[in-house]
């Protein structure tokens, strides 16, 4: 007897015979399983994009291969399960959905402090040296989660989401897209907008470009390349801090958090393009969509491993990435 394979999207699998005798394999398509796949690729683009855009500061613009960009992201989660704490302490109940509007701005603010003492203590000396920066940002990873543990322990600890981002929006019947996710890539597109502006439209993201760019240049027209150098890296970190915060609304957090995300983060700067905003958001909108739908049609790990073959297959064609750097040079 003679099959045919059919897949169409989804769910409820089954077989059944034709009156020739043919046995069939389908799956029935839906409308809801279709918008739900899509808001699942965006939802997932919006992580790795919130997670990748401090990356595509320091290791894009910088050149600086930070192997701690995880340890500063779990830094950020925790400023908001310390944040939750203090407020179910010393506020009243009815304050307490208001603990992740200030986490948020304090994750920023603390994750680029811890970014800026990194880069004073020992990413100064390591410019132009990427190998030694790789090795030496690998052993303050490891500090830093060492000192995690001491602090707050080994376990995982939860972040109770706010009341406000419970429950979701009904697109329509069996399809609810939640509110924390919503809210993530509102979040992200805020950075995003921000950092465009930021870098593009305002003297000190120009004096950023103009150092990255060329530095011996920028020095001689009197821009102050050291203090460029400690702040940009302040900025990139600041905003893995806010990638940490909002983690936390997507499950628990602990020490090795950041281990999590960060071979996805670089992956996503590498394949936009490194040294273009544009491409960091190209990068990670390919790399979420295509790991959405590979999952649903294979598994979560077979998934994985193909979104990883279709990357290395694209930079063995276009080694640049999506969005190349346009310079001009003397000869």
């Amino acid at each position: 007897m003679q099959k045919y394979h059919y897949t169409l999207i989804y769910p409820n699998p089954g077989e059944y015979t034709s009156p020739g005798g043919i046995t069939v394999w389908r799956q029935v398509c839906s409308v809801e399983t279709f918008v739900l796949q899509v808001f699942n690729g965006l939802s997932v683009s919006s992580i790795l994009l919130l997670v990748a855009l401090g990356l595509a500061i320091t290791f894009g613009l910088m050149k600086v291969i930070n192997m701690a960009h995880g340890e500063l992201i779990m830094i950020g989660a925790y400023v908001a399960y310390v944040t939750q704490l203090w407020f179910a302490k010393y506020l009243d109940e009815k304050f307490l959905g208001l603990y992740f509007v200030i986490a948020l701005p304090l994750a920023f603010l603390v994750a680029g402090l811890f970014g800026l003492l990194l880069e004073f203590v020992l990413i100064r000396f390591l410019y132009g040296r990427p190998l030694d920066s790789l090795l030496a940002t690998w052993g303050a990873s490891l500090i830093l989660q060492q000192l995690a543990r001491n602090i707050f322990g080994a376990p995982n600890v939860d972040v109770i989401s706010p009341q406000w981002l419970n429950g979701g929006i009904m697109v329509m019947e069996g399809l609810q897209l939640p509110y924390k996710r919503l809210f993530i890539i509102c979040l992200v597109t805020i950075c995003i907008i921000g950092m465009y502006l930021y870098l593009y439209r305002s003297a000190s993201g120009r004096r950023i470009r103009a150092v990255m760019q060329n530095r011996e240049m920028a020095a001689c027209l009197g821009i102050n390349t050291r203090r460029v150098d400690a702040y940009t890296f302040a900025l990139g970190a600041g905003l893995a801090g806010v990638a940490g915060c909002a983690l936390t609304l997507l499950g628990s957090i602990g020490p090795s958090l950041g281990t999590y995300y960060i071979v996805d983060a670089f992956m996503v700067v590498v394949l936009g393009g490194v040294g273009k905003l544009v491409g960091t958001v190209l990068g990670a909108l390919s790399i979420g969509m295509l790991n959405t739908a590979l999952e649903f049609g294979t598994t979560a790990s077979l998934g994985k491993v193909l979104v990883f073959a279709l990357v290395i297959a694209f930079l063995q064609w276009k080694p640049s990435g999506l969005v190349t750097v346009r310079t001009r040079a003397l000869d």
